[in-house]
């Protein structure tokens, strides 16, 4: 059996809207020019923006680095994530 490395604290640093640092990221669920779902340490992420590319992935490490046009953040309850964006996006808009 696979033994997964404990995640740091959930770390958060945004340059400008244009330059995103995230710590504590335990998958990244979807990503496109337009919107990034992550699965954190804190909860589902919800990330809106556009021309947005993930520039740095340490899975082991749960660091994400992203640029691009950042609009929104929004992260749902404590507790309440899922590991599929569809009941994500359903929870969210439904």
């Amino acid at each position: 059996m696979e033994q997964k490395q404990e995640l740091g604290a959930h770390k958060l640093s945004l340059i400008g809207r244009k330059t995103l640092t995230l710590t504590g990221v335990k998958e990244v669920i979807s990503f496109d020019a337009k919107e990034v779902i992550l699965d954190t340490v804190q909860g589902m992420l919800l990330l809106r923006g556009d021309e947005m590319n993930v520039t740095r992935l340490l899975v082991e490490k749960g660091e994400v680095d992203l640029e691009g046009r950042i609009d929104s953040l929004i992260y749902t309850e404590r507790g309440k994530g899922t590991k599929r964006s569809e009941s994500f996006a359903k929870r969210l808009f439904g």
